[in-house]
């Protein structure tokens, strides 16, 4: 196939269809390739607008499981298309940006947990999905933050847990359920760019607000918030909450969801500790744009592929924890 470039980063010398144009051409390309658009709360507007399915880790995961498409166009980050690639070996699995990846995954190997294991025999490891395909390998059971506490207090409680890669989601864990943990040393940069005292100054000034966090945002916050859950959890909550206004501590693009659900309630994102900027927003996530959509869409590429030995025993620990989570929506 001729390309017009080598890859999208010179995507500015590519003659591209505009505003309403380049969303029927999305839809057209969707149609001729028999293709489904997954995509995250955290991705752009636009782009959850035109989405087939828009969810959290967990239903992603069975969306893409479940499809009858020939090609899966995941909106998300790399570890979200891979997953998607694992369940599903036989579709083509494309990403509008292959560099869209994750700070919490990349600090977490194979072979580090390898490592970690062999200091600790005879643990389990208990891996949040928000990791390489080279980790969930390694790994006993896979969690997302839906399903981290039942599939924690369903774990037998006289084996050693090792739980990674990241720790304020254990902490968080480790009180949920009453269950120490080994926690690997690993951190969400942007539930971490949260301020305990900038917080507190917006609740302060909105006493009428009630503060709701994501359980990878560090101690101090969660201990201030009026409710704590999971991507989808959260928009529920503010859908289904008597109280008017909240305050949200979770990456701001769950809000365009959360405005659709709610229309007339509040929302204020929660501030940051660098005081020029008012949210806290995954560089990663909004890599993907519409123009790169329709570009991988058109040109079926970057292309997520795996080796096969790699799939089947990353395929493993996920399979386990679907099974699991039948009574999660």
């Amino acid at each position: 196939m001729n390309l017009p470039v080598k890859d999208f980063s010179a995507i500015d010398k590519i003659a591209l269809p505009q505003g309403e144009e380049l969303v029927k051409a999305i839809l057209e390309l969707k149609k001729e390739k028999n293709a489904i658009i997954l995509a995250h709360y955290y991705q752009t507007s636009d782009i959850q607008d035109i989405a087939d399915f828009l969810g959290d880790s967990l239903q992603l995961a069975r969306q893409a499981r479940d499809t009858d498409a020939d090609m899966i166009v995941f909106c998300g980050v790399h570890f979200m298309a891979e997953a998607a690639k694992i369940l599903n070996p036989t579709k083509k699995v494309v990403l509008p940006d292959l560099k869209a990846g994750c700070s919490l995954a990349d600090g977490c190997s194979g072979e580090g947990l390898r490592a970690m294991r062999a200091k600790h025999p005879g643990a389990m490891i208990a891996t949040y999905i928000n990791c390489n395909a080279e980790t969930k390998a390694e790994s006993d059971i896979i969690v997302t933050s839906s399903n981290a506490e039942v599939i924690i207090n369903s774990l037998p409680k006289d084996v050693p847990l090792i739980f990674a890669p990241d720790k304020n989601l254990g902490k968080y864990l480790m009180k949920k359920t009453g269950r120490e943990m080994i926690l690997w040393d690993g951190a969400c940069i942007v539930h971490e760019a949260f301020s305990m005292e900038r917080i507190a100054q917006q609740m302060a000034e909105n006493p009428d607000a009630k503060l709701i966090a994501h359980p990878e945002s560090e101690t101090p916050v969660l201990d201030l918030a009026h409710f704590i859950g999971s991507t989808s959890a959260l928009l529920n909550y503010v859908e289904k909450d008597d109280c008017q206004k909240f305050i949200v501590a979770t990456e701001e693009g769950i809000l365009h969801e959360m405005r659709k659900r709610a229309p007339e309630k509040e929302l204020i994102p929660a501030l940051v500790f660098d005081e020029s900027c008012n949210c806290s927003e995954c560089f990663y996530m909004k890599m993907n744009t519409m123009e790169k959509l329709y570009l991988c869409m058109k040109y079926e590429i970057p292309e997520i592929t795996m080796d096969e030995e790699l799939r089947l025993k990353a395929l493993v620990p996920i399979e386990k924890m679907l099974e699991m989570s039948t009574s999660i929506k």
